[in-house]
């Protein structure tokens, strides 16, 4: 999914610029990296969201109002998860686009766990990231050992350039935000849930795990390939 800076009207990083920028991120702020992103990307920009909370949404929608959010639905989320969905779409007037997976005959996550993500999940913010030029996610380095050293801004694996405003945001830095702006958090989050995905692949954390051990317990995966 290569995309063309100058078809698409902005900037085209190297991969050394872009190094040189995570550098630079690491002491800014969100909200300056948003606006950097913003500036320089939209309205070939998008932000994904797996509706945990709605910090890097409020975040985000202070700098652009309108800037589109995506959220993919994969048939087998929490009901919580949904209705949370909806009151974020209601709070702020969202520019939400919700990718639907097409129904199975058979369960994937049951008959192919191994691949159910990938088909579900992957294949859908593909499709969401066509004629994009960047995109952004909520991924911190403090949420698993294997994203210890997430990049605030690189390039993927489909050539667009990821960014990562809140990559060195703290689980308390989190916390602090979500109370000191009022901020709409999963109600599952209260319940043992730090990190929510699908309904048959989450479970609740043990105190002191970290926050995506829940994420596929027992199976030999920490990551469903977004953000590879």
């Amino acid at each position: 999914m290569a995309f063309d800076p100058i078809a698409l009207d902005v900037p085209g990083f190297t991969d050394d610029e872009l190094a040189e920028l995570n550098r630079e991120f690491e002491g800014l702020p969100a909200s300056k990296i948003i606006q950097w992103a913003i500036d320089c990307f939209a309205p070939h920009l998008c932000m994904t969201a797996s509706m945990t909370d709605a910090v890097l949404i409020d975040l985000a929608v202070t700098v652009d109002p309108a800037i589109e959010v995506v959220f993919i639905d994969t048939g087998y989320h929490f009901p919580e998860t949904l209705q949370t969905v909806e009151d974020v779409r209601r709070h702020y007037g969202l520019n939400l686009r919700i990718m639907t997976v097409a129904h199975h005959a058979e369960e994937l996550w049951e008959v192919d766990p191994e691949n159910c993500c990938s088909a579900v999940k992957v294949g859908q913010l593909d499709r969401a990231l066509a004629g994009k030029a960047a995109w952004m996610s909520g991924l911190r380095r403090t949420e698993a050992a294997a994203r210890e050293s997430a990049p605030i801004v690189a390039r993927d694996l489909r050539g667009l350039v990821k960014v990562n405003p809140i990559a060195t945001w703290s689980d308390a830095d989190v916390a602090g935000y979500i109370a000191d702006h009022d901020v709409i958090q999963n109600p599952l989050v209260a319940q043992g849930y730090p990190s929510i995905g699908c309904q048959p692949c989450t479970t609740p954390v043990r105190p002191g795990d970290d926050a995506r051990s829940g994420r596929w317990a027992g199976r030999d995966r920490t990551e469903c390939g977004l953000h590879l």
